[in-house]
């Protein structure tokens, strides 16, 4: 290919025009958008001091043995240096494989990987069943939405104390069961029983966000469809399951990913059901806390390195869920 030049200015013609460097691209884009970096400064540099800044901080914890009798701190008008070392990885294999490391992590992961998988399925089945009864036209349907939104618009510590005040021995729960000679169940002391109050209160505080957000995805899909499969004599479980369902998909996708990041981080609930006087319903969260600040000496380095890990396994769940939900959405359109 012959490429002209141009005598006068001594440019190309009929050539792209060279690409710009790195420098030139930024200052253009500066001349061009300043106005909308002035706007968001503000919120970066928020960010950078509550998110960026503790998250550098705490992985950098993990690599060290900091804990709360080597770390500074000030006793009076004495200030005392800090005297952990770095040590690397070290933290990271303890917890994976140490020789504590089942009872300490592993038995937690499971259990929390448990609790998110069966507080999200009946998140998402109740409130969905909900939706669909408040899509109806029913007399009343807007004292019924009031009622079943309650529970989420109440502050959660008092919902939490409500339960914890109803399931204790004498409360309303197990004073019923004994009206009804049903042997009372331990709620708050027994480690099954505990987990299955822990599952129960997060699904009473949870399903209202899922019926709002499910019943907003139902009253988006048009009636048309309904109408055209209930013509071509489509029964109301199969308009379910080819129309709803997928009509459902856009809003049911996000909901159930941040429920699953919600629920997997879910701190109030297990905390102020039974604070650190039921080891066995600790999620991972809840247990990073108890290594960090309700023991003592205070393991900072272990609890940062929880954050780390507890992190790092949301950020692979979130990136495998997307890559899987747009592959279905390919299949389906091909």
């Amino acid at each position: 290919m012959t490429v002209a030049i141009d005598r006068a200015t001594g440019k190309r013609r009929g050539g792209r025009e060279p690409r710009p460097g790195p420098l030139q691209r930024l200052k253009h884009a500066y001349d061009k958008h300043w106005y909308a970096y002035a706007m968001i400064a503000p919120v970066v540099v928020v960010l950078g001091v509550l998110v960026v800044y503790p998250l550098v901080r705490g992985f950098y914890l993990t690599l060290t043995d900091a804990n709360s009798l080597n770390s500074a701190r000030r006793i009076g008008v004495n200030h005392i240096d800090a005297t952990y070392k770095f040590i690397g990885l070290d933290n990271y294999a303890d917890i994976l494989w140490g020789p504590t490391a089942y009872d300490r992590f592993w038995s937690h992961f499971i259990w929390t990987i448990v609790w998110t998988a069966v507080c999200v399925a009946l998140h998402y089945a109740i409130g969905l069943g909900l939706a669909l009864l408040l899509n109806q036209k029913l007399r009343g349907r807007t004292l019924y939405r009031l009622i079943l939104v309650l529970p989420w618009a109440v502050p959660t510590f008092v919902t939490v104390f409500g339960w914890r005040f109803m399931l204790a021995d004498g409360g309303i729960i197990n004073s019923g069961l004994e009206a009804l000679h049903v042997p009372a169940p331990l709620w708050l002391e027994d480690p099954f029983w505990q987990r299955t109050a822990a599952i129960m209160v997060n699904t009473w505080c949870g399903v209202p966000f899922m019926m709002l957000s499910l019943l907003g995805g139902l009253q988006s899909i048009d009636s048309a469809l309904y109408e055209a499969a209930e013509m071509d004599g489509a029964s109301a479980w199969q308009r379910f399951r080819h129309v709803t369902l997928p009509g459902l998909r856009p809003v049911a996708s996000t909901v159930v990913l941040l429920g699953v990041i919600w629920t997997f981080n879910q701190f109030a609930i297990i905390f102020l059901l039974f604070g650190d006087t039921a080891p066995d319903a600790q999620i991972l969260v809840t247990w990073a806390y108890y290594l960090g600040f309700g023991q003592q000496p205070r393991d900072y380095a272990q609890s940062a390195a929880y954050g780390v890990l507890l992190l790092s396994l949301l950020i692979v769940f979130t990136s495998v869920y997307r890559r899987w939900l747009a592959r279905n959405e390919q299949q389906l359109a091909i």
